[in-house]
């Protein structure tokens, strides 16, 4: 910028200063806004990410790669980086998106993404028992569509689950995935050798920026008041409790595992290669139907591409689209590939075992002082990404309880995430629009906010009864899916949630929130008024009203034994009946974990590379 330019921008200003400026202090102004621009562009260089081999690809055309991976999301990225640290493998990774936006890197601005190009955005059918405040009761679901996957949009917070939820696991049948199985893949993800030539892991662990510490402490001393006490991290021994968040950043910002599996590594391995913008269509099979020889793509929205496949095609889309590529080419349950006419090339159940957190909101309004964000804090985080931008606006808190006390074993049933607004706070809403709030529901919130401090609480079901399923309604894959969420289907799921909600109302009633006046704020439901609000009734009208996602969708090609017809993935995630053909991401969970999926997914991806380099007898 020069400085006449910039003397010129400035002086637009200095015509409404009490005296104008003589030009020193106009350079001086132009300086730091040049600083901030470049800090700006800085927060999301280039160099962060892999290049895109699309143009070379299409002057080119495509080798035969050995590893095709279909979505460089939080498995996908994983899987690719692991088995390019071989190089006598050529690995090609097609992304349906491109590069995550700069928003994306900001803790804070998580949802400002959420419902932009970088998404899918998909609409379940009603099933009259839940999402009723959304228009005609359709459950609505947002997952990524960019490098990074849903870990590129989503809150990053890193659970592991419990050893129960892995033991399950192997009990049905799912060999090596028990917790003792799993346990060094989820620690692999962050170690370090100290040697660069060596396999290391490419993402840290942090604590989010302070944003709301006296709530934090509020919500501490009211539980310690319950029994449920403060624990450092949820481990082993420690599965009840509140504890601060952490995730998935290093210096203030997103660390996703396409940042720290791909771009870290992808220069300096030529035998990794990444297309963006690359929508995969179909998987082409040999005659005999057993093995995958090419991946089919859409470049750019517009150009047909196929890429041929040496040794294996691996599936890390999603639980949503890794389900819908394999439906679309044949690999599915006979009566949905049949009425989209689709020929069938194996009968397996994919798209059934849809799982997800079902989670409601309950609002705390808490008396509270003008607390806003100014340009203090927006050239505290551009410059050194740090202060309230480096959170993400949560209060950094999560709470684990038990609530069914006919359970005999130690793990939580209900999960408790808070994200905390303060008092007139300008980016208050923006959490509401990636939640698919009611414009009742804005208005109410945006009073709340306008009188005080509230912290929303979503109280989630840990493992629900319930289940839905996706099909495929054509063979375009441009065309809509049938997606039935069928959140709160079983009733013990609306038992679950009814205690978590007895939980806070308790919680109200201690001392600590009494004397911080903190109360719960109820939304004004016309379908719910007739109804007293201490009363079940209320909360169940509450509940059926207010329940949405939690995005934390899993189970469609779901993984289990070779005589399990319930499954469609063996325990080495090789689909059954082809044989070079494996799923690596959340939709392979038999049953959904106890927490985030964020972490297991990770750790889903980590496990399936140590599958593939066993099979192909690679030596570690």
């Amino acid at each position: 910028m020069s400085i006449m330019g910039a003397t010129s921008a400035s002086g637009a200003c200095t015509g409404q200063c009490s005296s104008p400026s003589v030009g020193a202090l106009n350079t001086l102004v132009s300086v730091l806004v040049e600083s901030l621009l470049t800090a700006q562009c800085e927060i999301s260089p280039k160099e962060l990410w892999p290049q895109d081999y699309a143009e070379e690809a299409l002057q080119n055309g495509l080798e035969t790669y050995d590893f095709v991976v279909v979505g460089g999301g939080s498995a996908g990225s994983v899987v690719a980086s692991r088995l390019s640290e071989n190089p006598q493998w050529k690995v090609l990774v097609l992304e349906a998106g491109n590069d995550p936006p700069q928003e994306s890197e900001v803790p804070f601005l998580l949802n400002s993404v959420q419902g932009s190009n970088n998404t899918y955005l998909y609409m379940g059918e009603s099933n009259g028992h839940s999402c009723k405040s959304s228009r005609q009761g359709r459950c609505g679901w947002i997952t990524g569509k960019c490098l990074g996957g849903s870990g590129a949009i989503n809150a990053m917070l890193y659970f592991r689950g419990t050893r129960g939820n892995y033991d399950e696991w192997c009990a049905k049948g799912c060999t090596g995935w028990c917790h003792k199985d799993v346990w060094p893949y989820f620690q692999k993800s962050f170690q370090t050798s100290g040697n660069p030539s060596l396999p290391q892991g490419h993402i840290s662990l942090d604590a989010y920026g302070s944003y709301a510490d006296d709530l934090i402490e509020l919500f501490f001393k009211g539980s310690r008041e319950m029994g449920v006490p403060r624990i450092k991290d949820f481990v082993e021994g420690s599965y009840i409790g509140y504890a601060k968040f952490r995730g998935t950043l290093e210096n203030g910002q997103r660390v996703s595992t396409a940042k720290g599996f791909l771009g870290r590594v992808a220069d300096s391995r030529p035998n990794l290669k990444v297309i963006k913008n690359a929508f995969a269509t179909k998987l082409e099979f040999n005659e005999q139907g057993d093995r995958v020889q090419a991946v089919e793509f859409v470049l750019q929205g517009h150009t047909p591409m196929k890429v041929n496949v040496g040794k294996e095609a691996i599936l890390s889309a999603g639980t949503v689209e890794s389900a819908k590529l394999l439906m679309l080419s044949g690999v599915g349950p006979r009566s949905a590939l049949e009425s989209a006419n689709i020929p069938v090339l194996h009968q397996l159940p994919v798209g059934e075992n849809l799982q997800d957190h079902v989670a409601i909101p309950i609002f705390f309004s808490i008396p509270g002082p003008l607390v806003q964000l100014d340009t203090a804090d927006i050239f505290e985080y551009l410059k050194y990404q740090s202060g309230p931008l480096s959170s993400i606006g949560t209060g950094t808190l999560n709470g684990f309880i038990k609530t069914d006390k006919k359970s005999k074993g130690p793990y939580p049933d209900i999960q408790l995430q808070h994200h905390t607004v303060r008092r007139g706070a300008p980016m208050g809403m923006g959490f509401l629009g990636g939640f698919g709030a009611t414009e009742e529901l804005k208005i109410f919130f945006q009073d709340l906010i306008n009188k005080g401090d509230v912290v929303m609480v979503f109280v989630i079901l840990a493992q629900p009864e319930s289940k839905g399923l996706i099909k495929v309604k054509s063979s375009s894959y441009q065309d809509a899916l049938h997606i039935e969420p069928n959140y709160l289907s079983n009733p013990k799921d609306i038992e679950g949630l009814l205690r978590g909600v007895k939980y806070l109302r308790d919680l109200e009633r201690t001392s600590a929130f009494r004397q911080k006046k903190a109360k719960i704020a109820l939304v004004p439901i016309e379908d719910c008024k007739q109804y007293s609000p201490d009363s079940e009734e209320f909360w169940r009208c509450y509940i059926g009203y207010y329940s949405s996602t939690s995005s934390h969708l899993v189970g469609t090609v779901k993984m289990g034994s070779v005589q399990d017809e319930s499954a469609c993935v063996d325990p080495r995630l090789r689909v059954k009946g082809v044989t070079n053909l494996r799923v690596a991401d959340a939709s392979i969970m038999p049953r959904i974990t106890s927490c985030n999926t964020y972490g297991p997914t990770i750790m889903i991806g980590e496990r399936a590379a140590d599958f593939v380099q066993e099979d192909w007898n690679i030596q570690k």
